[in-house]
């Protein structure tokens, strides 16, 4: 893999493409995606995989890309892998790829996530409350398997979700699948299989914490929240026990690296723990380091 990591500025873990070149927005991720805009504030941008690259370049940053295939869980048209891949392989320096897969899929979802791990994915991104599964359910541990055989990385969005707030009813989205209690099971069952818990865990952030210290397989990513909003617990245990485990991500485009390292800035987190966050955890983590 062709990065610098002493030249990065930053390691950003949970970067979404929003759309496929070419191709009109899906009816239902345009209101979805208008809906987490008045969420977030603002009216955020929906980059294609390779206009990732050129935004990640300019900051000296690297990027973890991919985008969510929920076709059964919110009847939304996937975008695919392919072009993650394409803009990835094209630009080596500043995107890593990770694919999605929808879990209703099966044994389909199975023999998808073996081409991809060939293809050159460094790791699947699971949205257990767009997609609408549990996580801990054995019907899906078909689907970690060969990522852990792989020496690859699952990450599980945990707590709720800009998607479908404020819509009626969610959007039917159901909050209770993200509960990072279920993904503490898949930790247990696979502790080859290195996890990513996405996000502060609202309501649910001690439980993740409480995993994070318990399994040495699993980190947390602090993205889809602005640091001025971490709860006091969060940034204890990102000082102490898990300092080694917490990692920068930003959500973009819903939130940006550039809003978040500014709000990252004024926190008291130890010198000698930013650039663990920002950039060293997840170049260890993602096999750039020793």
């Amino acid at each position: 893999m062709s990065v610098d990591v002493d030249r990065l500025t930053a390691i950003d873990v949970h970067v979404h493409a929003e759309r496929n070149e070419g191709q009109a927005q899906d009816p239902v991720t345009v209101e979805v995606l208008e809906a987490a805009a008045r969420y977030f504030g603002g009216s955020p941008p929906q980059p294609t995989a390779r206009e990732l690259a050129g935004y990640y370049r300019e900051r000296k940053m690297l990027a973890v890309i991919f985008n969510v295939d929920d076709e059964s869980g919110m009847g939304r048209r996937r975008l695919g892998n392919d072009e993650v891949l394409a803009a990835a392989r094209e630009n080596p320096d500043v995107l890593i790829p990770f694919g999605s897969v929808d879990p209703h899929k099966g044994k389909l979802a199975v023999r998808e996530i073996t081409t991809l791990i060939e293809a050159g994915v460094r790791g699947f991104k699971f949205h257990p409350n767009t997609q609408a599964f549990w996580p801990n359910e054995r019907e899906h541990y078909q689907l970690y398997a060969p990522v852990a055989e792989a020496g690859l990385i699952c990450l599980f969005h945990s707590g709720t979700t800009g998607i479908g707030a404020g819509m009626p009813g969610g959007g039917g989205v159901r909050l209770k699948y993200s509960h990072p209690m279920l993904v503490d099971d898949v930790a247990a069952d696979f502790p080859e299989l290195r996890i990513i818990l996405a996000h502060p865990s609202f309501p649910w952030q001690d439980e993740a914490l409480a995993i994070a210290v318990h399994k040495p397989n699993v980190y947390i990513d602090l993205s889809g929240w602005s640091p001025k909003y971490f709860p006091e617990n969060l940034i204890r245990y990102t000082n102490s026990q898990l300092r080694h485990k917490m990692l920068f991500g930003s959500d973009y485009p819903l939130i940006t690296p550039d809003r978040w390292l500014a709000d990252f800035e004024k926190l008291p987190i130890k010198d000698e723990v930013r650039p663990l966050v920002l950039k060293e955890n997840a170049a260890r983590l993602l096999g750039l380091r020793a």
